[in-house]
């Protein structure tokens, strides 16, 4: 099956959303419909596919900008859709779960996904999510080009901003734009301790503090590919960098 354009007149004529696209995988009609409905009047183009192999074929012929993906599919599951979009193009992926369950949440995470909403959700906040995934990418590219950025380095542990890459001892540690940021944003204060409410809104842009479990899994998903020696978790407060002391 093949992805479906959706055409949709947006409620504004502003910049947020024009010319982006979005692929919206999904096999239940009702929630594919409401989503494209939804991120269409934001001024997104958007395109949906209802299966494994259509989401996979419609990634590769409609070049979207960001996928909006059902983790329960037809054909194959939206795990390995994300482990074969991701081989081909690295591309925000906001993943979308009927069980409330972290071991598919930290799974998910770990083969590409940059952030996760359960059903049910509202379509406000979808659409919300989308737009902070997209500003993310560009504050990124914009880092690309700042040089003056430069890079960190905590014993064995270098974080290049310019090249928005990872290494760890000798080797490169593979990082989505999330857990890269994330790091990054840790990594400004070493051995500061920064709340789940700030981390959600200098990574997430979000100051809504009922997303808190969003850093949480995020935090969990980048020990298991940097060590867990590396963050420390102080209860009750938030998250800090363990940088060895000069």
């Amino acid at each position: 099956m093949t992805v479906t354009e959706i055409q949709q007149e947006p409620i504004s004529s502003g910049p947020v959303g024009t010319q982006r696209r979005v692929l919206v995988v999904e096999d239940e009609p009702t929630i594919a419909e409401s989503i494209a409905a939804r991120l269409g009047a934001e001024g997104f183009k958007v395109a949906v596919a209802h299966d494994g192999p259509g989401a996979v074929d419609g990634f590769h012929t409609w070049q979207p900008d960001l996928v909006v993906l059902d983790i329960m599919l037809p054909g194959f599951d939206g795990l390995e859709v994300c482990r074969r979009i991701q081989a081909q193009r690295p591309v925000p992926v906001l993943m979308l779960t009927a069980r409330d369950d972290e071991t598919d949440l930290l799974v998910g995470l770990g083969v590409g996904a940059d952030d996760y909403m359960t059903k049910p959700f509202s379509m406000r906040e979808l659409a919300a999510r989308v737009n902070v995934l997209l500003r993310r990418v560009e504050r990124a590219q914009q880092a690309a080009r700042t040089p003056a950025l430069g890079s960190l380095r905590f014993g064995e542990l270098e974080i290049d901003h310019v090249q928005r890459r990872v290494r760890l001892g000798s080797g490169d540690v593979h990082l989505t734009p999330t857990e890269f940021d994330l790091l990054a944003c840790l990594a400004a204060q070493p051995r500061a301790v920064l709340t789940r409410e700030q981390l959600l809104a200098e990574v997430w842009d979000w100051t809504d503090a009922s997303g808190t479990r969003t850093v949480d899994s995020h935090v969990k998903a980048l020990r298991r590919k940097i060590g867990a020696s590396w963050i420390r978790t102080v209860h009750g407060v938030g998250y800090a960098l363990e940088a060895p002391l000069s």
